[in-house]
């Protein structure tokens, strides 16, 4: 019995050396971040933004993959199911968190097959927009207009984050809005654009050039406080005072990726948002600084993904 208990102890020795061994030589290789979401989306921008600052301190080339499909769940699955080397990560949206109760098989357990490395900050809120040639300029313009007319929204997929909101949005505001689903949110910024749709809601990032040039129209920002580049956007919450809707950008590894490796990364990700070229980006985005450890980026995570239950429920999104 001692052989058998000194065997298995000489192999766990053995394993947590590999595993040390591993975390140590790592990336000796370029180290694939798949987005699933459209270049130019947020997600996209932010996942490229903190990829190239982690190649520069890591000395390995950090490159994105965009792989769209089922709000993200195909990209997700992708990594999930990678080899647990951090040589595949997964950069993903707050659209991820609500993916359990509207997809009955995506393929992967999302909170055992993939691991919470690190957020790049928490978005306080989004905008609500209308184009600029809308005769709507304030929220209650807009839900008086929804109440006369008939309305449409887009958003970048069933069950997306941008969509769960809007559905709130209507909910509370007490009007009917067409849901008409897009690929992405540059598909549904095109629509918004030229009619097709009279509203969106979305992150600020992908929008604000068009904001700045006029284009658009933000009637509310969901935050807490103003949006640092629009401070004059009003708060959604003077209208409907319990919508406060906010976002965040996370990266996930493949369930069983080292713990070292995890860590490495985690730091790593902390260290290349306090470069200032990177914190400036985030800044303008509106994205708050975050310090949590793997640990308590994992507990972060599960609570989201659970109070998605309820933005699900309240949407009425059967699982399918």
């Amino acid at each position: 019995m001692m052989r058998v208990i000194s065997a298995l102890a000489a192999l766990l020795g053995v394993c947590s050396l590999a595993s040390q061994s591993q975390a140590q030589q790592y990336p000796d290789r370029p180290v694939k971040i798949v987005v699933g979401f459209a270049a130019g989306s947020g997600p996209d921008l932010q996942a490229r933004t903190v990829g190239q600052q982690l190649a520069i301190d890591l000395g390995q080339q950090f490159y994105v993959e965009n792989k769209l499909g089922a709000n993200g769940t195909i990209a997700a699955r992708s990594v999930a199911t990678a080899a647990p080397d951090g040589y595949t990560l997964l950069f993903s949206s707050s659209s991820i968190a609500p993916t359990p109760y509207i997809y009955k098989n995506t393929g992967y357990d999302l909170l055992n097959d993939l691991t919470p490395i690190a957020t790049v900050g928490e978005l306080d809120g989004i905008f609500m927009l209308v184009n600029a040639a809308s005769p709507v300029k304030t929220v209650p313009e807009f839900i008086a207009y929804a109440k006369k007319n008939d309305v449409a929204y887009g958003s970048p997929g069933v069950g997306n984050e941008l969509h769960l909101k809007a559905e709130l949005f209507k909910r509370m505001a007490g009007i009917e809005m067409q849901h008409i689903p897009y690929k992405g949110a540059s598909e549904v910024t095109t629509a918004l654009l030229s009619g097709a749709v009279q509203v969106m809601f979305v992150t600020p990032p992908s929008v604000m050039g068009l904001i700045q040039e006029g284009r658009v129209r933000p009637l509310a920002f969901t935050g807490l406080k103003p949006f640092p580049a629009f401070p004059d956007v009003p708060l959604l919450k003077q209208y409907l005072p319990d919508f406060v809707q906010g976002s965040w950008g996370m990266f996930f590894a493949p369930g069983k990726t080292p713990d070292p490796i995890i860590n490495q990364l985690n730091t790593a990700v902390h260290a290349a948002l306090l470069n200032p070229t990177v914190a400036s980006v985030m800044q303008r985005d509106g994205y708050m600084p975050d310090t949590r450890n793997p640990a308590e980026t994992a507990a972060f995570f599960r609570q989201k993904v659970e109070e998605s239950a309820d933005l699900v429920k309240a949407a009425g999104i059967q699982a399918n």
